[in-house]
């Protein structure tokens, strides 16, 4: 993994673009850098490759663009010897896990992104090296709804921070942000004059759940209607904050278009705790692998196998109960799939006992 090989159809013509081989090499932790260490990346590619880089690719990794057969070896050495780094993933294996600023910047992340992040990426080295799966297979890891490594219609499993209880609410705020005291959205919008702040047009009338109102010149919120959009605390930051009881919300089976149309990510545990060494985290993650790799087809991605397979299977292959949660919406036919075990004496029928009571 990690060397993506290209090679010109006409080296003849192109002697100096015959391998033009691409190098994809693991990002670090919410992509921070030293300038000392973003000079050694390039000098290492001026002298070794064509110089030209990518930073990022969609999967997340700094890619080298260009470089010829001989190079590869003498780049790897000098990135882990050296260099203290590691190539990604590519091919039909695990991807380089990708991972936002997390608790590092943001105030509404709900995990450790970058821990969790660098932990699964050292667990799973031998599924980032040595390609083993049907497909591509990706993580990617947001600290909260607001998703910004866009996890939920990228990755495979996404893990995006969400919390149990009430989001909490600063009254005086609020009034601030309805008196004009503070501007909405952090002042994002500050470019042009956007008239008065209304928190009814704004706030309230864009929850997707309706379950937020004015009474007596205070905000309420009805929390177990709450879907955690982020919109409310994003408008008003001051006056709202995400709650105290934090996990994340695992979902499977986003993808872009490649055999199949692109896939949102399904939810598959609503709520787990973030606590190393992130051993119940591991147990789902292994157990999909098990039920992908036993049932995919080849260049069938996990979530082209959900639809295939159904949902169902996957709750199964994970030993997950089904709850509410995973419902979307009330079922359109009404075929029931039964199992053996749950139907009383099972598929076997005596024929003449069962005429006694259902006569022709």
């Amino acid at each position: 993994g990690g060397v993506i090989g290209r090679y010109c159809d006409h080296p003849e013509k192109f002697p100096g673009v015959a391998h033009f081989h691409t190098m994809r090499v693991a990002q670090p932790g919410g992509k921070y850098y030293t300038t000392d260490y973003l000079k050694k990346l390039c000098d290492l590619w001026e002298f070794r490759g064509s110089g030209v880089t990518n930073m990022h690719g969609s999967t997340g990794d700094i890619i080298f663009i260009g470089t010829s057969t001989p190079q590869l070896e003498e780049i790897f050495f000098e990135l882990t010897h050296n260099m203290g780094q590691d190539l990604g993933g590519s091919g039909s294996n695990l991807r380089t896990p990708s991972d936002c600023i997390g608790s590092s910047r943001c105030e509404y992340s709900c995990y450790d992104t970058q821990d969790l992040c660098y932990n699964l990426t050292q667990e799973y080295q031998d599924e980032l090296h040595r390609p083993a799966f049907p497909y591509k297979f990706k993580f990617k890891f947001d600290g909260c709804p607001n998703c910004c490594v866009a996890s939920i219609a990228r990755a495979d499993i996404s893990f995006v921070g969400t919390w149990k209880d009430d989001i909490k609410i600063d009254q005086e705020a609020v009034a601030g942000y309805i008196g004009g005291e503070f501007a909405p959205n952090g002042g994002a919008h500050s470019g042009r004059d956007w008239g008065k702040f209304d928190i009814e047009k704004e706030v309230i009338g864009l929850c997707p759940t309706e379950c937020m109102w004015m009474d007596g010149g205070k905000l309420k919120i009805d929390n177990k209607e709450c879907t955690r959009c982020m919109h409310c605390i994003n408008v008003m930051p001051r006056a709202l904050h995400i709650g105290d009881d934090r996990g994340l919300s695992m979902l499977v089976g986003a993808k872009a278009p490649i055999l199949d149309g692109a896939q949102m990510g399904s939810l598959l545990v609503p709520f787990i705790k973030v606590e190393e060494p992130y051993d119940e985290i591991k147990e789902v993650i292994e157990a999909i692998w098990d039920w992908w790799m036993e049932e995919g087809k080849n260049r069938e991605r996990l979530g082209e196998l959900i639809k295939r397979q159904g949902f169902q299977k996957l709750l199964e292959a994970t030993n997950i109960k089904p709850m509410a949660q995973h419902v979307q919406e009330p079922r359109h036919n009404p075929y029931i799939f039964w199992k053996e075990e749950e139907v009383e004496g099972g598929w076997d029928r005596d024929i003449a006992d069962f005429r006694k009571d259902h006569q022709r």
